[in-house]
């Protein structure tokens, strides 16, 4: 009987800048400021998380993760590690909401439990490594002609697809559609995000405004509280909606397939919790007959790694929006995903997460080891 237990819990601030500032209608992010997560074994085993909180979307800062991981730290210590069910249901008890520091542990405790087994993550989740996956680019908020130049580049740059980010009114929402369409042409998939930025008549208004525009699909365009209006929004709606900001947790995937509120879920895990519950909203998703995306907040490729293991082991995820660490102006992850152009994304075979971080450039942040 093997006696392992969790030694220490390293928690460290990790900020990365990004080439420019990335703007949506909910604000503005100029800096990657994320939190990763070490949990240390007495097998000498360590596993590794990583979260990006974005305060206007989770509620969380790096300042609130890097307090409360310090509490979750304590919680696990001296613990098995690999009683994952044990482990993260005492932390999610043990705070109330806060996803995404909860989903650096659940990454960290997930990494473990591959290396233990010595398999990668995707194959302990019962998935291959055989599906060829392409990330979408994403432009921010910006000019109708800023915004148009940035399509030009991204499908010059190979990408199979833009998202753009939208949500102030339907005459400025229709000029950047409108002008990025001039730009690309109308075959080249475009996809919108208004990050909750329309009230409900001006949702339904902008997008029967977009219907000779060919949009692949529209994510969150209403505040997500209002899951009632995201049906009716969904009903006169010529393009299929997304749920993003109103799908954290299983809970809500649940709610949102019972009322028929969405044509397809948004997961990320700094959203979710980690791998555990974007699991269960899958197999949701999949009971409900409703297809999934995968997404990001300002993750480094480390997450991103992750991200693919998840990709990797459920074929109900069909859309890809993985291009974070794209955006950013510096790389400090060693392994895990490659990038090989054309938004494609190719993932290895090493044990566990299969990815790790420049320890120089850990060093010389901020960290707290309990």
């Amino acid at each position: 009987m093997d006696n392992i237990i969790i030694t220490s819990v390293e928690i460290i601030k990790l900020n990365i800048p990004y080439k420019e500032p990335f703007v949506i209608s909910l604000g503005v992010i100029t800096e990657a400021t994320n939190i990763v997560v070490k949990i240390h074994t007495s097998s000498g085993l360590t596993g590794t998380g990583e979260c990006a909180p974005f305060v206007f979307i989770v509620g969380e800062t790096q300042e609130t993760v890097f307090e409360l991981a310090k509490k979750i730290g304590r919680l696990i210590k001296n613990k098995d590690p690999f009683a994952l069910e044990d482990r993260l249901s005492e932390i999610d008890r043990a705070v109330k909401g806060n996803f995404t520091m909860k989903s650096a542990f659940d990454m960290a405790l997930y990494d473990l439990l591959a290396k233990k087994a010595n398999l990668p993550l995707y194959k302990l989740l019962g998935g291959s490594n055989s599906r060829e996956v392409y990330t979408d680019m994403t432009i921010s908020i910006g000019d109708p002609e800023k915004m148009a130049k940035d399509a030009q580049d991204f499908k010059a740059s190979g990408f199979p697809a833009i998202k753009v980010k939208l949500g102030t009114t339907t005459e400025e929402d229709v000029a950047r559609i409108k002008a990025i369409r001039d730009a690309v042409g109308m075959e080249y998939p475009v996809r919108i995000d208004a990050n909750q930025g329309w009230d409900t008549i001006t949702a339904i208004k902008t997008l029967k405004a977009f219907d000779k525009y060919n949009i692949e699909h529209c994510e969150e365009p209403i505040p997500h509280w209002n899951n009632r209006d995201l049906a009716k929004v969904r009903e006169s709606s010529p393009i299929p909606i997304m749920a993003d900001e109103s799908v954290f947790n299983h809970h809500d995937a649940f709610r949102l397939a019972s009322m028929g509120a969405c044509d397809y879920f948004n997961i990320k895990f700094s959203k979710s919790g980690g791998i555990n519950n974007a699991l269960k909203i899958i197999a949701i998703a999949e009971a409900a007959g409703i297809k999934c995306q995968v997404g990001c907040m300002s993750e480094s490729r480390y997450a991103l790694t992750a991200l693919m293991h998840l990709v990797a082991a459920r074929d109900n995820i069909v859309h890809f929006d993985m291009d974070s660490s794209l955006m950013l102006d510096r790389d400090p992850v060693t392994g895990g995903i490659e990038y090989r152009g054309n938004g494609k994304w190719e993932l290895g075979d090493n044990p566990g997460i299969g990815a790790g971080f420049n320890e120089e450039y850990l060093n010389s942040m901020e960290k707290e080891t309990v």
